[in-house]
């Protein structure tokens, strides 16, 4: 799925409306309609009292049209037009007209920030002052009423975007916290990123027919990974397959102490469909993965407590490094020296990461195409700290262009930057899975995917999903306090078999 910028939504609303066509007025009722039968479904109490916050644009417009709506479906509605300006759309003006004729409807102006009224806090809010098409930080009396409503104990939700919020890029001024937004049609890009999880609460999304030929032709460098484009990539095996066919991995991985961040990669490997998996790890390893993981052959290091060497690391179909190798000088020389002789698509975790960032000839020696899977820290050792998430993820695509490489910043929504300077968003995963050794068990999966000889980025998508698809399945069992790292690898299978059923 796209994700358009604000000058691309608005471009698609005036496409339905030249070609579909539909006038401008009836394409917000479909809006509204599409809203208000989310809103009924997530608040279907009608002994509730809901207020309707409706700047005077295209949002405000959509805001009369729900409060209308709602109380044809018999809800205690109290609209507040916060004339904040004296511009008002043509639509806004018309959803107006169309409201004074719903005499069950209170309707009070806001012309200050007093006129804010106190809610109870088993009352609704419905944002509906300032759209996507913000242009600028909110200041003045918008910002004063934000603030109050803010400041207030009860429950917001959004019409499509909160108000104040940037759809596509940083929002350094003041925004109304919603614990709901529905998004129309597709995701705003805001929603990507941890600095606006206070703004926009849990978010949706809802159709509302926008012409699927401006969809379709108009380009984004931004997606957000659905299950049907990762079901496209996921390849059934024949029936004549042997363990040849799907490749053999070499993990190097572990460290006195650390070795159980080994254990589950090669475990999350081997569920992810290696047909044989080698572990290189230090020689005090050889007695717990002989017994934690039967599956593997082992090949261990000169070193009694620390990965020194990785040598013949030519003929295995991938190699992945780092989970748990700590960062001795030893390590390091291996490492680089596996850099140099390896030429095929590596997966590079961890401890390998912080190595490379320590030594920036490294960089230069990544095969292209490899996949590198930081956390915000390790990225920021790698690349240097960004001022907010939106600069983060420039520079990450950045990097992925300059160095040939697929960048996975793990988090919330997972972003898989590509060589094409492209961003994928995942949709999958849940806070149970921020547990220590989860990113191993990516490695893992990622690192079986390769060998299967998938392409890197078939490999990267369907890693990151499944990952999180597993995590998913788990944290509806066993609850997302209770989630570990082993649960991913446990109900991995579960998540293919998903696949499966499409």
């Amino acid at each position: 799925m796209k994700i358009l910028s604000a000058k691309q939504i608005k471009q698609a609303d005036a496409y339905t409306i030249t070609h579909e066509p539909i006038a401008s007025i009836d394409l917000m009722e479909r809006a509204s309609l599409a809203f208000v039968k989310w809103f009924v479904q997530h608040y279907p109490s009608d002994k509730l009292t809901i207020h309707v916050i409706c700047g005077t644009g295209n949002n405000g417009g959509d805001g009369l049209a729900v409060a209308r709506l709602l109380s044809e479906k018999f809800y205690k509605v109290k609209v507040y037009p916060f004339l904040f300006s004296a511009n008002m759309t043509d639509d806004f003006s018309a959803n107006f007209e169309r409201l004074k004729y719903r005499t069950n409807v209170q309707v009070s102006n806001i012309l200050d920030v007093d006129q804010v009224p106190v809610f109870n806090k088993e009352d609704i809010v419905i944002d509906a002052i300032l759209g996507s098409g913000l242009n600028r930080p909110v200041d003045g009396l918008v910002a004063e009423v934000i603030e109050n409503i803010n400041a207030q104990k009860v429950t917001v939700v959004s019409i499509d975007i909160p108000s104040g919020t940037f759809a596509d890029r940083h929002t350094a001024g003041l925004s109304i916290h919603a614990e709901r937004t529905l998004s129309f049609e597709l995701p705003k890009f805001a929603f990507m990123f941890p600095e606006n999880e206070k703004a926009v609460g849990e978010w949706s999304i809802a159709p509302i027919g926008l012409h699927p030929q401006y969809l379709k032709e108009t380009s984004s460098l931004f997606h957000y990974i659905e299950k049907n484009f990762v079901v496209q990539l996921y390849r059934k095996r024949k029936k004549f397959s042997h363990k040849g066919t799907f490749g053999h991995a070499l993990l190097a991985v572990g460290a006195l102490g650390k070795i159980g961040a080994g254990i589950l990669a090669a475990r999350a490997c081997l569920r992810a469909g290696v047909g044989l998996l080698t572990i290189h790890a230090p020689h005090s390893a050889n007695t717990i993965l002989q017994i934690s993981v039967p599956e593997a052959m082992l090949r261990l290091d000169a070193s009694e407590n620390h990965i020194s060497q990785l040598t013949n690391v030519e003929p295995y179909d991938v190699l992945g490094i780092g989970c748990g190798i700590g960062q001795s000088p030893n390590t390091s020389d291996a490492l680089y020296i596996a850099l140099r002789k390896y030429r095929r698509p590596m997966v590079l975790d961890a401890d390998a990461l912080n190595l490379i960032a320590k030594n920036s000839n490294s960089f230069l020696s990544i095969p292209r195409n490899s996949i590198l899977t930081p956390h915000v820290k390790e990225f920021e050792r790698l690349f240097g700290k960004t001022s907010n998430d939106f600069e983060r993820n420039e520079l990450q695509a950045e990097k992925s262009q300059e160095l040939g490489v697929y960048i996975i910043l793990k988090g919330a929504h997972t972003c898989i930057s590509t060589p094409e300077g492209k961003s994928f968003y995942n949709s999958t995963g849940n806070p149970g899975m921020a547990t220590a050794g989860s990113g191993d068990v990516l490695t893992g999966i990622l690192t079986g995917l390769l060998a299967q000889r998938y392409p890197s980025f078939d490999a990267a998508i369907l890693g990151v999903y499944l990952h999180g698809l597993a995590g998913d399945l788990a944290s509806e069992e066993l609850g997302q306090e209770s989630l570990t790292a082993s649960d991913i690898i446990q109900y991995l299978g579960k998540a293919f078999l998903s696949l499966k059923k499409e």
